[in-house]
């Protein structure tokens, strides 16, 4: 069985001619979709103060993806942990866990657009602390008992339905969050595999087990279409946008990452994005053995919902069936 995953960040720009409304029901009803056909995750990620209206919101759309579904994990990836009252935010996902029977799990990000930042009036070097402050906060919380919080006793309830609460996971690309992972996390997702050796010593120092070699591998959008070359013509203003709006941010950060500021022949060459047939998708599936995974992004740069369940439908019928 294909483990397929979908991806929502429910981008959503003026030339897409798509209301914000529609494109996050539509979201909703897609992972009703992925659920009721053998899916594995929905993951749905945070950025804020963006033109093209980026969630920033990812708990009520989680909650109402919870109460639409039974099987799949939900994923918030990623959390931007120093923009929230920690209090709040332990009250907020347990009320969420409770609501998908403990399917939710967060990846805990310490952001990096200076708007962001802004936005909250939360100093950029305050990141670090604020995460750590954070995952200390959630892990107390959600054992439903009194700790002191800022110098108060606190309770909070009610507790998450996974003993413990949701797994915290870190995410980021430095040597320093993959460490900070390593202390404090449940788990390291880095955006790219240069870290993972620090996170990987880290634990080595700290006596915890070796996760081994990274198995990430490069960040590749895959969309499926019976036309390649008439998708590309389709697509690829969508692909621009979402590269492009990456790229600013990764730029104003001083950081490198997969995504930059190109064109389109610079994207097709690039290998970020790509579009092959259900044919092809099911020979690299097959090839992968026991285990066939398949991450889709089905409204990635703001592609219309109705283009995206052309897509989807295609998986299910040419694709989901001989694999």
């Amino acid at each position: 069985m294909t483990m397929l995953t979908l991806r929502f960040d429910l981008r959503n720009p003026t030339f897409a001619g798509v209301s914000s409304g529609d494109r996050i029901r539509a979201a909703v009803d897609m992972a009703e979709w992925i659920d009721t056909r053998g899916g594995v995750a929905v993951s749905i990620s945070e950025h804020h103060s963006s033109d093209d209206g980026y969630l920033p919101s990812p708990l009520p759309f989680t909650a109402a993806v919870a109460a639409r579904t039974s099987n799949v994990v939900i994923s918030v990836a990623a959390l931007l942990a120093p923009f929230y009252d920690p209090i709040r935010l332990a009250e907020d996902v347990a009320v969420i866990d409770n609501l998908s029977n403990g399917r939710l799990m967060l990846i805990v990000g310490g952001g990096y657009v200076h708007t962001e930042f802004e936005l909250y009036g939360v100093p950029s070097n305050e990141r670090g602390a604020r995460v750590e402050r954070v995952v200390d906060t959630l892990r107390k919380a959600w054992t439903g008992e009194p700790f002191v919080y800022e110098g108060r006793t606190v309770r909070v309830t009610p507790i998450p339905d996974r003993p413990g609460g949701p797994p915290l996971v870190l995410g980021g690309s430095s040597d320093a969050v993959a460490r900070r992972a390593a202390r404090i996390g449940d788990g390291y997702a880095p955006t790219g595999p240069d870290s993972w050796e620090a996170y990987r010593d880290e634990m080595s120092r700290l006596g915890k087990p070796d996760p081994g070699p990274t198995t990430q591998g490069p960040v590749v959008t895959t969309y499926i279409a019976e036309d390649v070359e008439s998708a590309w013509d389709e697509l690829l203003p969508y692909f621009l946008h979402e590269t492009n709006a990456y790229g600013i941010w990764l730029d104003g950060a001083g950081m490198d990452g997969p995504y930059k500021q190109m064109d389109g022949a610079e994207l097709r060459a690039s290998g970020l994005y790509r579009i092959i047939t259900p044919d092809h998708c099911v020979e690299e599936l097959k090839a992968m053995g026991s285990l066939p995974m398949l991450m889709l992004h089905p409204m990635v740069g703001g592609i219309p919902p109705e283009r995206a369940w052309q897509m989807l439908e295609l998986v299910e019928a040419r694709v989901l069936p001989q694999v």
